[in-house]
């Protein structure tokens, strides 16, 4: 049986994904809801945007998915979108809010 996946991995990579319009990882701007692994190490990802109307969603969920599936061990990767709660600026890590001036 394969070694599970541990979660502090898949939030690694998480960490070096960016919004493209903010200078701030998706994960300090409180993006990322969930990681769920399950026992075959496929990760399902639970994540929201910014906006429901976010010009870079395809892209931003597409490339989530390609770099968690590259994670070593993992076996499938899924993002699973949603808007509830919705976003806002208290859920960003007190890093992210510095980096944004919101401190």
């Amino acid at each position: 049986m394969a070694q599970k996946v541990e979660e502090e991995k898949v939030l690694e990579v998480l960490k070096n994904i960016f919004d493209p319009e903010i200078p701030v990882n998706i994960y300090d701007l409180g993006l990322i809801y969930k990681v769920d692994i399950d026992d075959d190490n496929t990760v399902e990802v639970l994540m929201t945007l910014t906006a429901p109307n976010c010009p870079v969603a395809p892209t931003l969920v597409s490339e989530v998915t390609e770099k968690v599936k590259e994670i070593e061990g993992v076996k499938d990767a899924f993002v699973n979108l949603t808007f509830d709660p919705p976003w806002d600026q208290e859920m960003m890590s007190e890093e992210a809010k510095l980096e944004l001036g919101f401190m």
